[in-house]
């Protein structure tokens, strides 16, 4: 797979970009906060050192063309509020998956919303991809409603798919077509 060039993208409120090395420690607030971490197909982060490993792992996957990540950070004041992802990304199907998370200070905000709006849109553009996936915990409403808000469409819960900590837990599994993205 070639490489993926870790591009910076805008929204009105928002920069999309590549995380640095300086956001270790607002990434280790966001996901070490159990309520973040809640529906997450892993446990809260115990360490900064898991921020540091995310951000180094990053950089060598977007030389290896394995997936692409940019963090999320306000325009206003220069805060890094969450991060978004487009891995598992299949060239020869055109197919990825999506993922996303933001810390729980700045929910009920359109964050979200307007981040994915244009990380979809270069999703879409970038790669030529013919869909994006993305699974979530069926207890997530917040999440199920971001996905429709975008247009994407249930297509299928899966049982027991997850062990986080001890629990299991299911999966919804959300699918949006390029077709359907470009006539919304």
């Amino acid at each position: 797979m070639p490489s993926i060039i870790p591009t910076t993208l805008s929204t009105p409120r928002l920069i999309l970009r590549p995380l640095l090395e300086s956001d270790a420690a607002a990434l280790f607030t966001i996901f070490s906060d159990p309520e973040v971490m809640r529906y997450w197909s892993t446990v809260p982060w115990a360490s900064i050192d898991v921020a540091h490993e995310l951000i180094a792992n990053d950089i060598a996957a977007h030389q290896e063309g394995r997936y692409l990540r940019l963090g999320m950070q306000t325009q206003a004041d220069n805060h890094l509020i969450g991060m978004c992802s487009l891995f598992a990304i299949d060239l020869q199907n055109l197919r990825a998956d999506l993922g996303y998370g933001m810390g729980s200070t700045h929910w009920g905000n359109g964050y979200m919303h307007e981040a994915l709006t244009t990380f979809v849109e270069h999703a879409f553009d970038a790669f030529k991809l013919r869909r994006l996936e993305a699974d979530i915990d069926p207890r997530n409403a917040a999440s199920a409603k971001t996905l429709e808000r975008l247009g994407f469409i249930k297509e299928g819960h899966l049982r027991e798919r997850w062990l986080v900590d001890g629990v299991v837990s299911d999966t919804d599994l959300y699918g949006l077509l390029r077709r359907d993205w470009l006539a919304r």
